[in-house]
Parts: structure tokens; C-alpha cells; sequence
């Protein structure tokens, strides 16, 4: 496992569209379809990632506390399955439904969309506000495997504070950091 971080890139981007099938419900969503009146928050995960398990309690607390304020979630998961079948559609339904996964998680087969939003880790986090701007790029929270930091989604809940206030977001952000994205090998 190679710890990689979020690539930094200027804030302010626009949320690149998809259409991306749903592994609980079998249906297909666009950004259009889940982003929330106050702003969205799409993540790049993986099941089997340790970091991602390190803090897929406090993800889902997020996604419980902020959905009611017009927050949208979406997770996706881009890894190769042929290399890392753990990452298959079926588990992913399974991780979902184990973890109590209240917004859509998306396959991204072709991982064109992981290109899209520059994401190279997992978990990978952008946060966009209500013009599908990209508002906050980074991590959940000082926690990972074997560091005494809380999780407690410090850093991701003052940025969504910050962009329903309609106030400056705090600096420094620090990189999210977690495993690699599976790139698929070149043919």
C-alpha cells in the first residue's frame, strides 16, 4: 500500500459532469442528479482501502448531519477490478448496504471520471458549493491508521460550515492521503 495524496489544483473548478451506475440501486446518476441545493460533496473510495475504513463512520455521520441541510453525497469507486476484485461491483453493493451508505455509490469502470476530478487517492474528497464550484479539495480530518488524531471530520465539516455561511474557507487545506487509485495497465 503506497500512501498517495490528493493532487492540489486551483480551487474554483467546476464539478465535471458523469452518468455513472448506482451498485445499490442498479439505476444511473449524473452530478445533476445528487447535487444538493447548498452544494456537494463527491468522494473517491474504495472498499478495501484502509484509510477509507479508518473513517467510513465518520463519512456516513457527515452524510447524515449535512444532507438535511441541503448538502449532496455521492461516492465512487474507480479501481480496476480485474487486478482488485474486492473493489467489484457486488462488493461494493455489500459495503454499501454493511455500512449504511445513505447517498448513491457509484462504479466508474472506464475511470474516466477519476480523471476528471483530478482524484488520485482513497478517500479522495471535493467539496463543490451550490454553482457547482469547487469550494474545499482535501481531507476529512488529521486522523489515518495508526496516528492517535480523532476522527471526527473536523476539517470537512468547517469547510461545508464555511460554504453554507457564505464565508472564507479556512487555510491551510491539507491534502486528503490514502491508497492509490487502481489504474487499469496500459494495453
Amino acid at each position: 500500500m503506497a500512501l498517495t495524496s490528493t493532487t492540489e489544483i486551483p480551487l474554483g473548478f467546476k464539478a465535471p459532469n458523469f452518468q455513472l451506475p448506482d451498485t445499490i440501486t442498479g439505476k444511473s446518476f449524473s452530478f445533476e442528479n445528487i447535487k444538493g441545493k447548498n452544494g456537494t460533496l463527491v468522494m473517491f473510495i474504495c472498499n478495501h482501502c484502509p484509510y477509507v475504513i479508518h473513517v467510513i463512520d465518520e463519512i456516513i455521520e457527515i452524510a447524515y448531519d449535512y444532507q438535511a441541510k441541503g448538502i449532496g453525497f455521492v461516492a465512487i469507486s474507480s479501481n480496476d477490478i480485474l487486478n482488485y476484485p474486492d473493489d467489484s461491483p457486488e462488493k461494493m453493493e455489500t459495503f454499501a448496504e454493511e455500512n449504511n451508505f445513505i447517498f448513491p455509490y457509484l462504479y466508474d469502470e472506464s475511470q474516466e471520471i477519476a480523471k476528471a476530478y483530478s482524484a488520485e487517492c482513497t478517500p479522495d474528497f471535493s467539496l463543490f458549493d451550490e454553482n457547482d464550484n469547487c469550494f474545499y479539495r482535501g481531507r476529512l480530518d488529521g486522523s489515518s491508521p495508526g496516528n492517535t488524531h480523532p476522527t471526527n471530520g473536523f476539517e470537512m465539516r468547517r469547510a461545508i460550515d464555511c460554504m453554507i455561511e457564505k464565508k472564507p474557507i479556512y487555510e491551510p487545506q491539507y491534502p486528503s492521503m490514502g491508497c492509490g487509485i487502481k489504474w487499469k495497465k496500459e494495453a
